[in-house]
């Protein structure tokens, strides 16, 4: 890919999945920009800027700033969510606040609203990515209907705006990622390292999904990728992609189902 400074923006980057996708991109050389509402402007992995993603002007403002600043945009990766942790448990829809259904402003029309304003950026390249965050929460129950729909149309927004893209160069694809061994999950093990490491093998680090993404925008092939819904775990087999210490996440295809496959017609 030459030797070029390419430029990402990860929305969502202050902490757990973001945060780790944002660090491994840096790692492999790209200027990363990161939103989130309680993210500094200095960080390890590049800028902050600090937005909430309800406000529609302010991801314009963000997009303008990267233009101005970095002349360029390679790379958006859609991650932001309003998550609770009123989603874990077993009660009805109806009887949890009303508030879970958040994620789906923020998380599934801020990804729209995101990548609205990017695209000017990303198709005045010959080759850009749009990559979703997402979970097999899309196919079976997981977590309940809100974020469920969330993440069924995050797969579809992924399918339909790959056909807006067309020829343009830019590819969108949504990324399936596993058990996630964020901060907040490790810390949930009140230091049995033992039993933290036997649950990670059944798990990814957020890191690893970056790597995922880096190597999907490195793929000459990418543009017959464009559309689809992958599971993280089997992109990065192919790529022969390790997680932290050399595991191999595995696949949770078999037991939560497999993505499901649009349909190509068009209709205007």
């Amino acid at each position: 890919m030459g030797d070029i400074a390419r430029v990402a923006v990860v929305t969502g980057a202050s902490r757990g999945a973001g945060l780790g996708i944002a660090t491994a991109l840096a790692d492999r050389g790209w200027q990363v920009y990161g939103t989130g509402r309680s993210v500094g402007d200095e960080q390890p992995w590049g800028t902050g800027v600090r937005l909430d993603h309800r406000d529609d002007d302010a991801v314009g403002a963000l997009f303008d700033r990267v233009g101005a600043e970095a002349g360029r945009l390679d790379l958006l990766v859609n991650n932001a969510a309003a998550v609770s942790d009123d989603l874990i448990g077993r009660r009805p829809f109806w009887q949890r606040p009303l508030e879970l259904a958040d994620v789906l402003d923020v998380g599934l029309r801020s990804a729209y609203i995101a990548s609205w304003y990017a695209a000017p950026l990303l198709t005045a390249q010959q080759r850009a990515l749009i990559a979703f965050t997402s979970s097999p929460g899309s196919v079976c129950y997981m977590h309940g209907p809100a974020y469920g729909a969330q993440k069924a149309g995050i797969d579809k927004m992924a399918a339909d705006m790959a056909v807006d893209f067309g020829d343009t160069g830019v590819a969108t694809v949504s990324v399936w990622m596993g058990i996630l061994l964020t901060e907040k999950l490790r810390s949930a093990f009140g230091g049995d390292v033992e039993a933290l490491a036997g649950f990670a093998e059944q798990a990814e680090t957020p890191e690893f999904t970056g790597q995922v993404i880096d190597a999907l925008y490195r793929d000459p092939e990418l543009a017959a990728l464009s559309g689809r819904t992958l599971i993280a775990a089997e992109v990065a087999a192919g790529y022969g992609i390790t997680d932290q210490d050399g595991r191999r996440p595995p696949s949770h295809r078999e037991m939560l189902g497999a993505p499901r496959e649009p349909s190509t017609v068009v209709v205007r």
